[in-house]
C-alpha cells in the first residue's frame, strides 16, 4: 500500500492536475466509480488505476473492483492519500489515469454531411463541459477548440462532459488559420453567433456541411472568425439580459441544427 505523497506514482497523478504536465505526458486523470466504468465500457486506454480499501464501502464498489483486478496495472493508496490527491468533496476510492487519445481535424471525415461546433476561447469549464456533451447527445461530428480555449481535459471540465470525452472526438487547434483553411476546403459552412444582426437562429438552413461557431463568454466570437462567417445570426433576447450563458446558447443552436438535418 502507498501511503507516501512522495511515491513517483503518487507525485505523477498530482502532477496531472496541472495542464502543461498534461500535455507534456498526454494523459489525464478520471476518478469515481461512474467515470471508470465509462472509461472501461468505452475501451479507452487506461494507463493504470489507484483505488483504496474506502471503493468497497461504496454501493457497486466491490463489483468493480472485481471486475479490474488483475485486468490493469493497479495500485493501492491509503485512503488519507486517496483523499489528498481526489478533485472531489466525497472521493469514491477510485481514480485512473487515462492516455489522450490522438486526434487531429485531418483525421475528421470527409463527408458532405459534417456537423462541427467550434468553441472559440470558451473559458468556463462548465460551459465547455455541458457543450461537449450536448454536442455528442445531437449527433454533432466532433467539437474543435480554438487557441485561448479551457483545456477540456481537466476535472471540472471532464465531470461536465458526463463521460462524452472518452468517446467523442474533442479537438484543439492551435492555428485559426488552419482551421479557416480546413473549413474552406471542406466546403463547411460557418455558422456564427453575434447580436449585431438581424437574421435569428429561425431564419436560415442547417443542413449539409456546417459548423456552428461559439464565441468567448464575455468577449464573443475573435472578427478573424466572423470575418469568414458564410452565416451570421443571434439568439433573440427579450428580456432586459444582455446575453445567454455560452452552454444554453450553445444548446440552443445545436439541437435547432438537429431539427433542421433529422
Amino acid at each position: 500500500m502507498i501511503t507516501s505523497d512522495s511515491n513517483p506514482v503518487v507525485k505523477h497523478v498530482a502532477g496531472l492536475k496541472i495542464k502543461k504536465n498534461r500535455i507534456k505526458h498526454k494523459q489525464f486523470v478520471v476518478e469515481g466509480l461512474r467515470f471508470i466504468q465509462e472509461a472501461l465500457h468505452h475501451a479507452v486506454s487506461i494507463e493504470y488505476i489507484l483505488y483504496s480499501d474506502g471503493l468497497r464501502k461504496i454501493k457497486g464498489g466491490e463489483e468493480l473492483f472485481e471486475e479490474i483486478e488483475g485486468q490493469y496495472k493497479m495500485y493501492t493508496l491509503s485512503d488519507k492519500l486517496m483523499v489528498k490527491l481526489s478533485d472531489t468533496e466525497n472521493p469514491q476510492g477510485i481514480m485512473a489515469v487515462i492516455n489522450m487519445p490522438e486526434v487531429s481535424i485531418d483525421q475528421l471525415s470527409s463527408n458532405k454531411n459534417q456537423f462541427l461546433v467550434i468553441l472559440d476561447g470558451i473559458q468556463d469549464p462548465g460551459n465547455m463541459g455541458t457543450i461537449i456533451r450536448t454536442a455528442e447527445g445531437a449527433g454533432a461530428d466532433a467539437v474543435l477548440l480554438t487557441k485561448g480555449s479551457v483545456d477540456p481535459f481537466n476535472s471540472k471540465t471532464l465531470r461536465a462532459t458526463m463521460g462524452a470525452i472518452f468517446h467523442f472526438p474533442v479537438i484543439s487547434v492551435e492555428n485559426n488559420e488552419e482551421l479557416i483553411d480546413y473549413l474552406k476546403k471542406q466546403q463547411i459552412r460557418l455558422i456564427a453567433t453575434h447580436l449585431e444582426t438581424k437574421n435569428t437562429y429561425n431564419d436560415i438552413s442547417y443542413k449539409g456541411n456546417i459548423a456552428l461557431l461559439i464565441g468567448n463568454e464575455a468577449n464573443g466570437i475573435k472578427d478573424e472568425f466572423l470575418s469568414h462567417a458564410d452565416e451570421v445570426i443571434k439568439i433573440p433576447i427579450v428580456g432586459k439580459i444582455e446575453s445567454l450563458n455560452a452552454s444554453v446558447a450553445a444548446g440552443i443552436l445545436i439541437y435547432k441544427a438537429l431539427e433542421d438535418r433529422s
